[in-house]
């Protein structure tokens, strides 16, 4: 099996870490199972678990939730490949057969968003849900998914920083390969690494911010929640800080085409600023004039402009009943003169 020996600053052990899960032979026909892939699959099921226990709760029907896991869950993954693959088209215009392999890693978190949350909407137009509430339950779940996804990272030692002298620095044969093999990578966009020496375990920053981040979300759904759409553009703020503090220490970056500009740097600081712009003036609005949160499979302006236009015509039927009394009335006084 493909594994490595991982070395940790503070501890003098080394721990033996493989990439692959299990190895077997069905019908003569061998076949890999990845940590990687394995990882990525358990959290995306614990966040499908907890985003269907909170529809759940929130009366969403499940035939629409279904609808929306399916094609979200599609299009987030064709997004995520296919925004590394042409942010590193250099290599994958030459070697095209490996565009599907997303086992071997190269899933761009924020393609997979962007492309999940598209899908998102559109399936929400059409089945008559609330975008928004939809997104608060999904921005949760996804911070579950990413916080036990990024493991996937470790198994396979990719996705870490530059060199650290602090003590959960790590190294291992795959890292010090790595660097090496990327000499002309780094030279090309300014990052000084020493091959030997120990890195950023980046994915554990990460890690650890996701899943810290769902707690503090999950809180503030529960306890402080005002408006739809708030806990969505919370999760912007929270992952777009953090995303655009770490993405700095990695080795892996992509870049903005002739330049050394990190791209998810870039978009992260841009993610967080306008979230939190929005959230602010939207927090006020809200906290100065408190309005009922529209439900999951109804938007509650429509509910209540049904409920005015049926109240008006109730209103109107009582004038119309009204001035026929009166005109009866009128009628028979004037037959009894």
């Amino acid at each position: 099996m493909d594994s490595t020996i991982v070395y940790f600053k503070g501890i003098e052990k080394g721990f033996e870490v493989s990439s692959v899960l299990a190895q077997f032979t069905v019908f003569g026909k061998s076949f890999t199972i990845n940590w990687y892939g394995a990882i990525i699959a358990f959290g995306f099921l614990l966040a499908v678990l907890f985003g269907g226990r909170i529809a759940y709760k929130w009366k969403m029907s499940l035939d629409k939730m279904v609808d929306v896991l399916i094609y979200g869950t599609i299009a987030a993954i064709i997004g995520a490949r296919l925004y590394y693959v042409f942010s590193k088209w250099d290599y994958y215009g030459e070697n095209l057969s490996e565009i599907p392999a997303i086992w071997h890693g190269g899933l761009a978190i924020y393609g997979g968003l962007i492309a999940g949350v598209i899908a998102a909407f559109v399936v929400c137009k059409v089945r008559k849900m609330n975008f928004f509430n939809l997104l608060d339950i999904c921005c949760m779940s996804f911070l579950i998914g990413q916080g036990i996804g990024r493991w996937g990272n470790f198994t396979n030692q990719e996705a870490f920083g530059t060199n650290t002298a602090l003590p959960w620095g790590m190294k291992s044969e795959k890292t010090m390969e790595y660097m090496l093999s990327h000499k002309a990578f780094f030279e090309a966009n300014n990052i000084t690494v020493d091959p030997y020496d120990f890195v950023h375990p980046t994915f554990l920053y990460e890690s650890i911010w996701c899943l810290l981040g769902f707690l503090v979300l999950y809180i503030i759904c529960r306890k402080a929640r005002k408006f739809s759409g708030q806990i969505a553009l919370c999760y912007g703020v929270w992952y777009g800080a953090e995303r655009m503090v770490v993405e700095g220490l990695r080795t892996d970056s992509l870049y903005i085409a002739g330049t050394t500009l990190r791209t998810s740097q870039i978009f992260s600081a841009l993610l967080m600023i306008v979230c939190l712009v929005i959230l602010i003036i939207f927090l006020r609005k809200y906290t100065l004039d408190p309005q009922p949160i529209d439900g999951i499979d109804f938007f509650l302006e429509e509910q209540l402009k049904a409920e005015k236009a049926e109240e008006k015509k109730e209103e109107t039927a009582d004038a119309q009943a009204e001035n026929t009394a009166e005109t009866k009335g009128e009628i028979e006084n004037g037959k009894d003169n």
